[in-house]
């Protein structure tokens, strides 16, 4: 037979579209073309292709090869279709078998020798084609990939995967004369081991912080730490991750598949919230993503997780705007010319900041000498709309050497964790969402105050000037507390403290 076409997978964006790789042999002068967009690294294949095909004991043929990736107006980037060439070549060419080819997918890029080398993502890829194979009357494909990929791949449930180490064994498995192959599926296990997050018990003193980031962590608010430099801001920021109810499957399956995009997941940082903190000189496509064949950022790479903005005004302001989006709707969309790639992007933004250039306006020693001219400039370096969209802004006070001299005296982040779970449970139960996430009729339906409650918001918003927004968004911060103390009803109590989470620029 001298047509073979087998089916591998491609990555636009988040999505994974089939790709079937057909390989034709004719008559004439020995070459390999290669058509259906495919960029350099996939072109170089050929030469990757033929030492592997000599080094794995097979021959290459002498003819005119041609070799077409359909659909041909879909970018195809990467060393992964080296495995489904090689063998299409060997299937065309009737070295190996090719009816056993249509019950399996393959990806994988070949050494000179013939081993498979781990690709990109390979659990991105898994996850689409499970889903691809449910409820489908066709029977479900199997997935052969590099023995690297497979304990990521192997944690979408239910998926036939099955590793192999070189073009060898693969080859192997389609000439064993029974049917059953000499590939065994792989079972890997997600780890039985909790999340090792820093504890917040650590923390000495910040009762008032800590109570903020626990409101924070129970309704996913975004959240603004403001204070001298040493008074503890990253720190708390590293141990909120401990705060967050444990990731269900699908949310683990989301964030392991955009981190398997970059080649970043770890089988073993499995359920483990993300927490990324990029450095203040990121770029816009660092952060958002992009390039000619687009990659997430650190806004996609923090789904389901944290994202922490430490040094905030340092961080050129073109590129802090282009998290407003992202921040209301949970996405990310690239345009290119040629096509368009779509990245989650619901994570929970914390952010930490100096009150000026020096670091120490507003500390109680009065150390700062920084002019008021240039402590505004600062300030003002962070847009109205990016402030008007943090929940929480929180000042964050140096301590006492009293304080610093005391042990620890704080609570654990598993006891502050299970009473998030408890806030979580609620939401989940009354409006099948986080608070932060209510739109204005839930906001309507489900925050409704007392009259003293709606006095003391009425009043801070004619002496603050507070936006539409920033209403809604205390309504939703006093929904949390309320869901806290497990209370239905939203008291004066609970607006008052949603109100004091919201003043730190006000206080310095």
């Amino acid at each position: 037979m001298s047509l073979a076409v087998l089916r591998s997978r491609a990555l636009a964006g988040m999505e994974a579209p089939e790709v079937s790789v057909e390989v034709h042999l004719a008559n004439g002068l020995p070459a390999f073309a290669m058509v259906g967009l495919p960029e350099t690294e996939v072109k170089e294949a050929r030469d990757r292709v033929r030492a592997a095909i000599h080094n794995a004991g097979y021959e290459m043929p002498a003819q005119r090869i041609t070799v077409n990736l359909a659909p041909a107006d879909l970018p195809k980037e990467s060393g992964r279709f080296d495995l489904p060439i090689a063998l299409g070549i060997l299937a065309a060419s009737g070295q190996i078998p090719t009816s056993p080819l249509r019950d399996y997918e393959f990806a994988g890029e070949l050494s000179l020798s013939g081993e498979l080398r781990p690709i990109r993502g390979a659990l991105a890829m898994t996850y689409a084609m499970h889903r691809a194979a449910c409820g489908a009357a066709k029977s479900r494909r199997a997935f052969i990939l590099p023995l690297a990929n497979a304990d990521e791949a192997a944690l979408v449930r239910d998926a036939h995967v099955y590793p192999a180490t070189t073009l060898t064994q693969v080859c192997a498995h389609f000439a064993c004369h029974d049917g059953a192959g000499t590939l065994q599926r792989h079972l890997g296990a997600a780890p039985e081991l909790p999340p090792d997050y820093p504890d917040f018990s650590d923390v000495k003193g910040q009762a008032t912080v800590k109570r903020a980031l626990e409101v924070a962590a129970a309704g996913c608010h975004s959240v603004l730490l403001v204070g001298p430099p040493g008074t503890g801001k990253s720190m708390l920021a590293a141990r909120f991750p401990g705060l967050l109810p444990a990731m269900t499957d699908e949310e683990a399956l989301e964030a392991a598949a955009v981190q398997s995009l970059s080649g970043e997941f770890s089988a073993a940082s499995w359920k483990t919230r993300p927490f990324r903190s990029p450095h203040h000189t990121s770029s816009g496509v660092a952060l958002v993503g992009g390039g000619s064949v687009p990659h997430p950022g650190e806004i996609s790479m923090a789904h389901r997780g944290v994202l922490f903005l430490d040094e905030l005004p340092e961080f050129d302001r073109r590129v802090l705007e282009v998290l407003r989006e992202p921040m209301e709707s949970g996405r990310v969309t690239i345009s290119r010319a040629a096509h368009r790639a779509d990245f989650p992007a619901r994570f929970q933004l914390l952010a930490a900041m100096n009150g000026c250039p020096c670091g120490y306006h507003g500390h109680p020693g009065g150390q700062c000498r920084c002019p008021p001219d240039v402590i505004s400039r600062y300030q003002g370096r962070i847009s109205g709309p990016l402030l008007d969209r943090m929940d929480l802004l929180l000042s964050v006070n140096p301590l006492s050497p009293e304080e610093l001299e005391a042990p620890p005296d704080g609570e654990s982040s598993s006891v502050i964790a299970a009473r998030v779970q408890q806030a979580w449970a609620i939401q989940q139960a009354r409006q099948g969402k986080s608070n932060q996430l209510m739109g204005t009729r839930e906001i309507e339906r489900y925050c409704r105050l007392d009259r003293a409650g709606k006095a003391v918001l009425r009043a801070s918003m004619l002496k603050f000037h507070w936006s539409a927004r920033a209403y809604h968004r205390i309504l939703r911060v006093a929904r949390t507390v309320a869901d806290l103390d497990q209370s239905a009803a939203i008291t004066e109590a609970h607006v008052s403290q949603a109100i004091q989470f919201r003043r730190a620029l006000l206080d310095l």
